[in-house]
């Protein structure tokens, strides 16, 4: 059996789009509790058949959001190593019901809620690398189910 492609996302990224989403996130971090709300509001929002895949306190599910991304961010120079942690975590979100389609809507509602948390520090090019990190995640999760 043949292993997995595991993009590598510094590759995809440029040196300055890195930043942007290192800086931006260290911003986030700041306010992880609200940003994490915005985002699950947004989600149910978006897609309120998502709600059903959450049993724990919202909070709690929140710093565990928060806390991923922070692995992706310090990762973000050299992806290989988080690709089978984000595939194992798609194959276990598999498994809890979550559908492919499902991480367009989550991309878009992380996306909405950077912009609302971030304001005038989510610029197009923030948003960009942003976009393009998403991506990778979703990817790499996604990997763990096909």
């Amino acid at each position: 059996m043949s292993r997995p492609i595991t993009p590598d996302v510094s590759v995809k990224m440029t040196a300055t789009q890195r930043r942007l989403v290192r800086d931006s996130f260290e911003l986030l971090r700041q306010d992880a509790r609200p940003f994490a709300l915005l985002f699950y509001g947004k989600l149910f929002e978006l897609d309120p058949s998502a709600r059903r895949l959450f049993h724990n306190d919202i909070a709690l599910q929140g710093r565990k959001l928060v806390d991923m991304l922070a692995a992706v961010v310090e990762s973000s120079d050299d992806f290989q190593p988080m690709w089978s942690t984000l595939a194992a975590l798609g194959r276990k979100h598999a498994g809890y019901g979550v559908r492919p389609e499902q991480y367009q809507i989550l991309t878009s509602a992380l996306l909405w809620s950077m912009g609302q948390a971030l304001e005038a520090d989510f610029d197009a090019a923030t948003r960009d690398a942003w976009e393009l990190a998403l991506s990778s995640i979703c990817a790499a999760m996604q990997s763990g189910i096909e």
